[in-house]
């Protein structure tokens, strides 16, 4: 399977950390590795050099937060208070996509021949919702890479 620039940067990192399968994954482990200090707050989220302030909530909704968070920490410079909002939202799209790929990533769906949204809430702390979506995304690109290529003349 093709991987994007995005799975092999999670894979990679999972792999520097000693992370091979999903029982291995923790918030605090992580970010302890990343030097990374995690804030716990009633209700907002965010990233602030190397503070990242989670929500007290159920551990999926954390679990894919701080993935979304990561993103952010790994890429994104500046405030987004003072950027226009375009690039706010390319920001807010690329920790989304991140976060899916963090929270469970390709290799470990591939490791564990997932099917089915029951396979991955088995093994990964995700809401339904967030799994379904995975899911999807893990099958169409799977789909993808079997059927054939369509050309197209230039004109």
């Amino acid at each position: 399977m093709y991987y994007s620039d995005v799975e092999k940067f999670v894979e990679a990192i999972y792999k520097q950390l000693g992370i091979q399968d999903p029982e291995e994954l923790s918030i605090s482990a992580i970010a302890e590795a990343l030097n990374i200090e995690i804030i716990y707050s009633e209700s907002i989220s965010m990233r602030v050099d190397h503070f990242i302030v989670l929500p007290r909530s159920p551990l999926e909704n954390r679990w894919q937060i701080f993935g979304h968070e990561l993103c952010h920490y790994f890429f994104h410079e500046g405030d987004q208070r003072f950027m226009h909002s375009l690039f706010v939202d390319l920001q807010e799209h690329q920790a989304d996509y991140f976060a899916y790929h963090f929270c469970i990533p390709t290799f470990m769906l591939q490791q564990l021949h997932v099917h089915s949204v029951n396979d991955i809430l088995q093994h990964f702390p995700v809401e339904f919702a967030f799994a379904l979506h995975r899911l999807e995304m893990y099958q169409n690109k799977h789909f993808t890479l079997y059927e054939k290529p369509v050309y197209y003349l230039a004109v």
